[in-house]
């Protein structure tokens, strides 16, 4: 080999080796896998923690990925729990279909979960579901029941889809940020991001997550708002189990009264209302939401 070469060899080696040494401990202890859904869609997803733990299942948001929780994962209010999430059906590295019934169909979203759940061997899981999320974790209880789940905190969640129960910023948002216009679109994706919060996160923050935000499918959107399953407030209310309610109060898309219905239909049921925080509560005040979700979370695996 040439003395060139070899160097050149050499110090991306040693370069590579430092970075490794360097990475966060965080890193040392996350499980990445992949699992082939019900319809062939292949979703991407990360555990972390003791497998024998108590456990919780992140769903995220619209337009968002799995690394909507990096706070979540690094939190030491959830360090003695099992954390999984995973990237929904077009969204971040997961697949992204094309046909928009891939995601007007809810129990293609319920399957997902049941795939998620069999390939990180959850055995009682808390779902969590973050506004599209919450339609998600709905979507799976209204397929595959909800025996195998210890409890469901429901987060700014969308659990119908109606006019009243969404803002006119959100019903504006959903248009277009499926433009056909790419200028448009763009532009409707980086008014959708900042709708998310009322605390906004750093610049260097926002820049990731809008990259994550244009990564997502134009038919998610499109299929979704088409699905013919609009309303699961009857799934959660026939639920036996548990369910927190988190909301920010100042939520630009998603009203509070979406999350006070389902307190009103189902007993077991808390609300607890952010006041410092608009549509991502876990975002905004996440050690606050890290105790309220610890705290549930062992209650309900205990029951």
């Amino acid at each position: 080999m040439e003395p060139s070469r070899r160097a050149l060899l050499t110090g991306v080696s040693g370069l590579a080796a430092l970075a490794l040494s360097s990475a966060p401990s965080v890193a040392a202890s996350r499980t990445l896998f992949s699992v082939r859904s019900s319809d062939g869609t292949i979703l991407a997803g990360e555990a972390h923690g003791d497998p024998g733990a108590p456990e919780i299942l992140f769903i995220h948001g619209l337009r968002q990925s799995r690394l909507s929780w990096e706070k979540q994962f690094a939190d030491p209010a959830l360090a003695g729990f099992r954390l999984v999430g995973f990237d929904l059906r077009g969204h971040g590295d997961s697949d992204k279909p094309a046909a928009f019934d891939a995601y007007s169909e809810a129990d293609r979203w319920a399957d997902d979960v049941a795939a998620v759940i069999a390939a990180a061997k959850l055995r009682r899981p808390v779902l969590v579901g973050w506004s599209l999320g919450g339609f998600v974790a709905g979507a799976y209880l209204r397929k595959h029941g909800g025996g195998r789940i210890a409890g469901i905190n429901l987060v700014d969640a969308v659990t119908k889809l109606s006019p009243e129960l969404l803002t006119e910023e959100s019903v504006s948002l959903s248009q277009s940020t499926t433009s056909h216009d790419l200028a448009e679109r763009t532009a409707a994706t980086a008014e959708f991001l900042a709708a998310c919060f009322h605390r906004p996160p750093t610049a260097a923050e926002m820049q990731r997550i809008l990259v994550v935000n244009g990564m997502t499918a134009r038919a998610v959107t499109e299929g979704f708002v088409r699905t013919e399953t609009p309303d699961l407030e009857p799934v959660f209310k026939a639920y036996a189990g548990p369910i927190l309610l988190t909301h920010g109060i100042h939520d630009r898309l998603v009203r509070v009264t979406m999350s006070e219905r389902i307190k009103a239909i189902h007993a077991n049921s808390r609300l607890s209302l952010f006041t410092d925080s608009g549509h991502s509560p876990f975002y905004e005040e996440p050690i606050r939401y890290g105790q309220e979700l610890a705290a549930f979370v062992t209650t309900a695996t205990k029951s």
